[in-house]
């Protein structure tokens, strides 16, 4: 999308003819915010809201434990991994809600190194990205120290990704929205490299699920892990999901092998045998609360046009990263994502001295956006509940902040502990 010139008008007439704008009173955003913050933590929607209300006070309150029986608790993980299949692009009966995303990462790496050493016991390297999200980096650490003892882990340059991987890779683990600058990692082009030189991948879809169109079956992936807090608006804390081509259902085996992934978990049999399908992926009870909100928040995202939300995504960036240009170059914020919004996720980041003090500042006039050492802000764009006057609202915050110089004031030096 080329630089245009966004008059107040433009972003006007957009917001009138948006096919999005019936979703934005579904968001219970307080009054004076402009939430740009929804790559890390999504807003409460109403229809969430309600959900837990009902599942609080109606199927808990009345129902007690009939409820895993009469108000479909003990089928969550299937059903809503059946719904983010259609996010995600891949079948029914390939997804499970479960876990945490750090939790799920483990497990699939370790089925995926199951399976590899049933065939090639030879292959033992994990080749994934330096400069990853830290959590992914410190699971594969934590397989190589407890999985298997000969494991090695190579941490490359994104340039090197592509050349490292060769018949000695076990697995590969990427990320496919990076969490700083919001590249987008060639999914189809990797994968099937991977496969190529007899490995296989595991994706993070983190930064991806309810950001950016994602298609798991279209590039043949082998295992993936993404979380529903963000994008999907499932609340802090929501569950993550995990997703298995149904090619390796047979054959998968993950190290945490609870009552929840047994063939007959009621029947309270001492030995495991392992269920058949996605399944065998889960390990303990659901955590209902949070899944039941999350299933919520997925239903809602449902209801948009794919298309539509691609769109608006992709204007929402355009539009805030003209408006930011030239504060950049006035201020000295140098701009780290992709140039082109098609080839960057629904974020972007600014590098910048004093990036903790200005995100500060930011939150406190209302603007939320959040921070990522040593000193990169990142600014989200979520088309359900954004809106494109939005944008030039929050640059013209930003410039004030910037042009005063009040993120050097005293107040805003002080580090929280979430960041």
């Amino acid at each position: 999308m080329e630089n245009q010139d966004w008059t107040s008008e433009k972003l006007a007439a957009l917001d009138a003819n948006d096919p999005l704008g019936i979703f934005r009173d579904r968001f219970l955003i307080p009054e004076g915010t402009i939430y740009m913050n929804g790559n890390s933590l999504g807003p409460l929607s109403t229809d969430a809201r309600n959900r837990l209300h009902t599942v609080i006070d109606r199927e808990w309150g009345q129902e007690l434990i009939k409820g895993w029986n009469t108000a479909g608790w003990y089928d969550i993980t299937r059903r809503v991994g059946d719904k983010l299949a259609k996010i995600v692009g891949a079948d029914e009966g390939e997804i499970v809600l479960c876990d945490s995303t750090s939790v799920n990462l483990f497990k699939a790496v370790a089925a995926a190194l199951h399976i590899q050493n049933s065939k090639d016991p030879k292959r033992t390297k994990i080749i994934s990205e330096a400069g990853n999200f830290p959590t992914d980096l410190y699971i594969l650490d934590g397989v190589k120290n407890f999985v298997r003892g000969d494991v090695q882990v190579n941490i490359c340059d994104r340039s090197e990704i592509f050349n490292a991987i060769n018949d000695e890779t076990a697995v590969v683990v990427l990320t496919h929205v990076h969490y700083v600058t919001g590249e987008i990692f060639p999914m189809e082009e990797l994968t099937e490299h991977a496969h190529k030189n007899g490995a296989l991948i595991v994706w993070d879809l983190s930064h991806s699920v309810g950001a950016v169109e994602t298609d798991l079956n279209l590039a043949q992936a082998d295992f993936a892990v993404g979380c529903g807090y963000k994008h999907l608006n499932g609340g802090p804390g929501a569950p993550a999901f995990i997703y298995a081509a149904k090619r390796h259902h047979k054959e998968m085996m993950q190290p945490l092998s609870g009552w929840f992934s047994h063939k007959a978990p009621f029947g309270f049999t001492d030995e495991f045998e392992p269920t058949d399908g996605v399944s065998r992926m889960l390990c303990g009870t659901t955590p209902i609360l949070s899944a039941s909100a999350l299933e919520t928040a997925v239903d809602l995202f449902l209801e948009a046009e794919p298309q539509n939300l691609k769109e608006k995504r992709q204007t929402l960036s355009a539009i805030f990263c003209d408006l930011m240009m030239p504060l950049c170059s006035k201020h000295g914020l140098t701009f780290i994502s992709p140039t082109k919004p098609s080839e960057r996720g629904a974020h972007v980041s600014y590098q910048f001295d004093q990036g903790y003090e200005l995100m500060q500042a930011m939150i406190d006039r209302g603007v939320f956006g959040d921070f990522r050492a040593p000193d990169f802000i990142r600014i989200g764009f979520s088309p359900l509940f954004q809106s494109y006057c939005d944008m030039q609202k929050a640059v013209d915050i930003i410039a004030n902040i910037l042009e005063n110089r009040i993120y050097e004031q005293p107040k805003y030096q002080v580090k929280n502990a979430v960041t």
